[in-house]
């Protein structure tokens, strides 16, 4: 094959390279073009020109196994998936998923990767895409035009349409697709061409009779339906207009008329010259006939990738004929399935389909068409330095915050039953509590009382804060995740829209529930001593929504954060002062009674009633009675001067907890590179 040499021409902005055409047989290398503009790390850099993806010998182990690619193909698949089980020197078992995978898909070409349950094509689209990697182990390339790519790169230049359709269920299609637009379409686009790139697209897609309708949760919110739900999920993706799109079993779940319906679409995107891979599970006959080409998966290998009507033939060839009037997609996976109960001759078979493919001449077109890269030169590094450099991001950090504070806000808001319901929930227990403490005098037993209604008053505000916020990331996680692997945000950004979202309704209703109590129970009725209650009560009802945010991050779902959150609250509220005199906590527990919001705010309130207070009832020959209000101070243990670093360590504490949470929900977002 002749190849001509490569130019780069980055002082002109544009980089021409070369790419094969789509006879895999005979291939040949045409020109390409990509957009390149900017400087190195600037952000700049566009691909806007066809785009060919090449993955050469990719393997895939998981455990710590040899990864020695080069391995020959006819090993024995005697036992699972390929079966490479290789014992180390120090007994550690590993498992080979994926062996010396290689393929190409070129501009204008919809690839289906088919195969039966465990063939692999799940872990080679994870692969492909780099996401959902976990504790996997891989060798080989993965190139765009021949350069070698990275998480980040793939995400700002690719979409990503997955097999579960994720979204907010509050919001309506159009704002969906307004949010969308405002973090995912280039920086330089302005608000109103959003806008009407939204607009177009709702009418593409047929999504205009249900673009102000609710997206909803199947099960628990009505909303739209399962087809419009999946061309909500490919207009998210056109509206970017990537050249390279990755689809994971898009038709699972949908009748035969909406499966023909979403891969006509993407025949149609592929028919403008996007690069189209997706995974499907048993296409149609009909389906079938739409692609492209196909890649067939058995056991971890190729056993072909070419045009989806010579796959028939191929496997003719190999002895096993397709019958008449018979799906092909469903001859290919019967065929390629280890069945049980003759899993050896299953096996048998698949290899020698296997090693009959990797020994075909379009298995060697293929392999020589991937490896032919023209001649680099010094532009060309430079043109790799710059793509591996830039930010995944297309809006700024500012345009992302306030995007992503919109949504926070719409999603909270358009659930009025929630808020109705909290809303109630703090009148009836504020008018509850005051009515049980109402008129408390100044004597012994109101004493007594009083310094209950103030612990109490605590305790109500933690459990029902913690308890309201601990599903807040629990129940989006698998959301935000899949939008920050998509280039849309950032992590710090979505933490700090979500908490401040919420941040009116915690500062209202508390100040509601202590107003409506506060002068109920008779507290002191100084008009300062009033405000500063507000203060510290608020501020305790924020580290408690801090310490729910906390458990929500570090929990991997709603019942396990339900699980932690009792246990790790009653700790802190023991050393609150109220059940335990702080004087009596064990020395191997003080440090314990610094982390608790019990013990600053019991001690703020305490200090805002009783400092000051000289006129308590007393019965002359009631020695027990405390006299003043420096008298209850002390027999608590409680500093009357310790008010303000009450405060102050209450807002510490409001702080510490939210960046544990931050630090929790940024681990999670760690992957592989």
């Amino acid at each position: 094959m002749d190849i001509n040499e490569k130019t780069c021409l980055l002082n002109k902005g544009k980089f021409t390279g070369y790419t094969s055409n789509k006879d895999t047989l005979n291939p040949t290398i045409v020109p390409f073009s990509t957009t390149f503009s900017g400087n190195q790390g600037d952000g700049k850099l566009t691909i806007t020109e066809p785009i060919t993806y090449t993955w050469n010998n990719v393997n895939v182990w998981v455990g710590s196994g040899s990864q020695n690619g080069n391995e020959k193909n006819d090993v024995d698949m005697e036992s699972g998936i390929f079966n490479c089980f290789n014992r180390k020197k120090n007994g550690v078992v590993s498992k080979q998923i994926l062996r010396n995978v290689t393929g190409i898909v070129r501009p204008g070409e919809l690839l289906a990767i088919m195969g039966a349950s465990g063939a692999g094509k799940t872990t080679l689209l994870n692969q492909l895409t780099f996401r959902n990697t976990g504790k996997l182990k891989m060798s080989g390339e993965i190139k765009i035009n021949g350069v070698a790519v990275s998480p980040d790169i793939i995400t700002s230049v690719s979409a990503y349409v997955q097999q579960e359709d994720l979204f907010i269920s509050t919001l309506t299609v159009r704002e969906h697709l307004v949010f969308t637009a405002l973090v995912r379409m280039d920086k330089h686009l302005t608000y109103k061409q959003r806008m009407q790139r939204v607009d177009s697209v709702i009418q593409e897609l047929g999504l205009t009779k249900c673009a102000e309708t609710i997206i909803g949760m199947p099960g628990r919110v009505k909303g739209i339906s399962g087809g419009e739900m999946k061309r909500l999920a490919f207009a998210s993706e056109v509206l970017t207009d990537c050249q390279l799109w990755f689809c994971d079993e898009v038709t699972s779940g949908l009748d035969s008329y909406m499966a023909s319906n979403v891969i006509e679409l993407l025949k149609e995107m592929a028919s403008k010259g996007k690069t189209i891979i997706c995974t499907i599970h048993q296409p149609s006959s009909e389906v079938y006939a739409m692609f492209d080409r196909v890649l067939l998966m058995a056991e971890g290998r190729s056993a072909f990738l070419g045009d989806a009507k010579e796959a028939v033939e191929f496997f003719k060839l190999q002895g096993y004929p397709c019958p008449p009037n018979y799906n092909p997609a469903d001859f290919f996976i019967q065929t390629l399935a280890i069945q049980s109960g003759i899993e050896e001759e299953c096996l048998k078979n698949v290899r020698q389909i296997c090693n009959s493919f990797d020994s075909s001449d379009t298995a060697r077109a293929i392999k020589t068409s991937v490896e032919e890269i023209p001649p680099q030169n010094v532009e060309f590094f430079e043109m790799q330095a710059a793509m591996k450099s830039r930010s995944p991001y297309k809006a700024s950090w500012v345009a992302q915050f306030r995007a992503v504070l919109w949504r926070s806000w719409m999603s909270m808001i358009k659930e009025p039953m929630v808020i109705r319901v909290r809303l109630i929930q703090t009148l009836v227990i504020a008018l509850i509590l005051g009515a049980i403490y109402f008129g408390q005098e100044l004597d012994q037993k109101g004493v007594m009382n009083l310094n209950g209604a103030l612990f109490l008053f605590l305790t109500n505000m933690t459990f029902q804060n913690v308890f309201a916020v601990i599903n807040v990331f629990c129940v989006e996680l698998p959301i935000f995740l899949r939008e920050h692997f998509n280039g849309m945000y950032r992590t710090d950004v979505y933490f700090l829209s979500k908490t401040l979202a919420e941040v009116p309704l915690y500062i209202l209703f508390p100040f509601g529930f202590i107003s409506i109590t506060y002068y109920m129970v008779g507290f002191n009725p100084d008009f300062d001593r009033f405000l500063i209650a507000c203060l510290v009560v608020v501020l305790v009802a924020n580290v408690a929504c801090s310490f729910g945010y906390m458990i929500s991050c570090i929990s991997g779902s709603v019942t396990m954060a339900l699980s932690l959150a009792p246990p790790l609250i009653i700790p802190f509220m023991l050393f609150g002062g109220f059940f335990l005199n702080k004087g009596s906590i064990p020395v191997y527990f003080v440090w314990l009674r610094y982390l608790s919001w019990f013990n600053y705010g019991n001690e703020a309130l305490a200090i805002n009633q009783w400092r000051g207070v000289d006129d308590i009832k007393c019965d002359v020959s009631n020695l027990t009675c405390p006299r003043n209000g420096d008298v209850i101070l002390e027999t608590l243990n409680f500093e009357k001067d310790n008010l303000t670093i009450d405060i102050v360590s209450l807002v510490a504490l409001l702080i510490g907890y939210r960046v544990i949470a931050f630090i929790a929900l940024l681990a999670k977002t760690y992957r592989k590179t």
